[in-house]
Formats: structure tokens, sequence, C-alpha cells
């Protein structure tokens, strides 16, 4: 998955594709490098970020969306979907008119449920993700228990409400929202264990970690020079358990994947060589 934020204060990318033809340049660049997911966004969601109203994200976020879908059903590409990243139900709505065909909520349809009768409605796909307050209060002092058991909890919690409002199990992705609502050792420890959350809850998960404060955090390092270590999320993610990875440096995560498949493949014949080697203690012929 893809970052396409046409925000002007995004936390990493805010303010380069504020330009609806560079929106969807960028868009369809992703596309080229690999990405099956471009999940566009009208509103930052970082720590303190300003709320943006339903009417500005459908103005940013809509025509973008149009130009995107039509571009990428001319080139016959339909099968990569279109994602909108908010928590309103009217952008939602819109933006699948326009050609989305995908919902990803950070608040779990928790802001405004009846996001949930409208991907049940239009038959999308819907994120749901864990936050513990609001992008506005988030990171103040945030606490837990037990950090993986209370995420998958809360999730779990969010499946059945999404499901009892209609939607598919099969179409729903479950994101463990790291940064939002975590210290840093709450994000380690959900990264650590994306395995033993996706049994937890029984669905596919999306793991969001591209740029964000925790790497900063964990090796001193500023936003602009975050993606090697979030390499190294995605690897790992991917290797237990991750579905989706969302990411703003497309090109070098279906890099770093597709090695990783390779390896795999190769460990997968070797034990199918090793398996299909003579014993040595066979009997001897003459």
């Amino acid at each position: 998955m893809g970052v396409l934020n046409v925000t002007p204060d995004s936390f990493s990318d805010g303010g380069l594709y504020v330009e609806r033809r560079q929106a969807v340049k960028r868009g369809l660049d992703m596309v080229q490098l690999g990405a099956r997911i471009i999940d566009v966004g009208g509103a930052s969601t970082r720590p303190g970020a300003v709320e943006v109203g339903p009417d500005l994200q459908i103005e940013r976020t809509a025509p973008v969306i149009a130009d995107l879908a039509d571009a990428l059903g001319s080139s016959g590409q339909e099968h990569v979907a279109i994602s909108i990243d908010t928590t309103s139900a009217a952008v939602a709505e819109a933006a699948l008119d326009a050609g989305a065909t995908m919902i990803n909520d950070i608040s779990a349809g928790t802001h405004e449920p009846e996001i949930l009768a409208l991907a049940h409605q239009r038959s999308v796909d819907i994120v749901l993700m864990h936050m513990q307050g609001t992008p506005q209060t988030m990171q103040n002092g945030p606490r837990y228990d037990d950090v993986i058991a209370e995420v998958s909890d809360y999730l779990q919690t969010r499946v059945a409400a999404a499901v009892e409002a209609g939607i598919s199990p099969t179409r729903l992705l479950v994101d463990p929202g790291i940064g939002f609502g975590k210290t840093l050792q709450h994000n380690l420890s959900l990264i650590a264990c994306l395995d033993q959350l996706r049994a937890n809850v029984q669905t596919p998960v999306l793991l969001g970690a591209s740029r964000k404060s925790f790497i900063g955090a964990a090796l001193g390092l500023d936003v602009d020079n975050r993606d090697e270590a979030t390499l190294a999320t995605v690897v790992w993610g991917a290797q237990i358990g991750a579905s989706v990875v969302r990411v703003h440096d497309v090109e070098m995560a279906c890099r770093a994947l597709a090695l990783m498949d390779a390896v795999d493949s190769a460990k997968v014949k070797n034990s199918v060589a090793e398996r299909r080697e003579p014993s040595s203690g066979g009997r001897n012929e003459g």
C-alpha cells in the first residue's frame, strides 16, 4: 500500500502532492513501482494534527481519486485498489463515487459508525485501526497493562461490529495502529507480536510503520532518514503475518519483499530436494 497524502501538513510528505496533477502522477508512479493499493488521505493524522472537515477532505481527495481511477482503468490496471484514508462517512462516500474501492478508517468505525454501513452497502474492503484517544490527544501518556491483549480485544470488538453491520469478514483488515496512542515500547511490542495479534483477531493485518516517530525515538533519526529502518519493519512484518504493509517508499519496500520471497522460495526448494535425496543407508547392489 503506497501512501498518497494530498495534505499540506502530514508528518512525512505534507505539501508535496497538494496539486492535483502531481498527486495523480505520484499515485501512478507508485503503481509502476509495485504498489497494489494507493491510500489517498486528505487530512493529516499526525499527533496534534488539526481536524479537517469533510468538505475540505472531499475537495482535496475526490478529484485525485477520479483522475487516478480513470488512468488506471485506461491502462488496464483496474486490479489496483484505491483506498480513502478517512473517518468520515461523507468523505468515504464521495471517494467511492469517484472510484475508490477501499476504506481505511483509523477510528475503526467509532468516529462515524455509518461508515460501516457504507462499506457494507458498497461491498468494499475496510481497514479497522486501533487508536487510544484521538490524533489530538493520543500521545498524552498512553498506558496499557498488556498492549497485545488490549489492542487485540479492541480489534476483535470492532471486527464484530463490522460483521454485525453486514460486512463480510473477507473484506476486513485490522491495523494495530503503530504510533497512534503508543509509546516506543508499545510500538515495538506490537510489531514483534504481529503473529500473535493476527491469531487473536483472526483477521488479516495491515502494518503501517513507515517513517514513524518511534523509529526516530529508537534510532535518533529524523523523518527524512527513516526509510532503511522502515524496511526492517516491512520485512519483519511480512514474515510474521502482515498481509499489507503501508509505506511511503514503495520501490524500496517492493525490492526488499521480492528478495525475501526469493529467499523463501530457495528455502522451499532446498527442503524439497533434501526430501528427495536417496537414503545413504540403503542396500548395496552386486
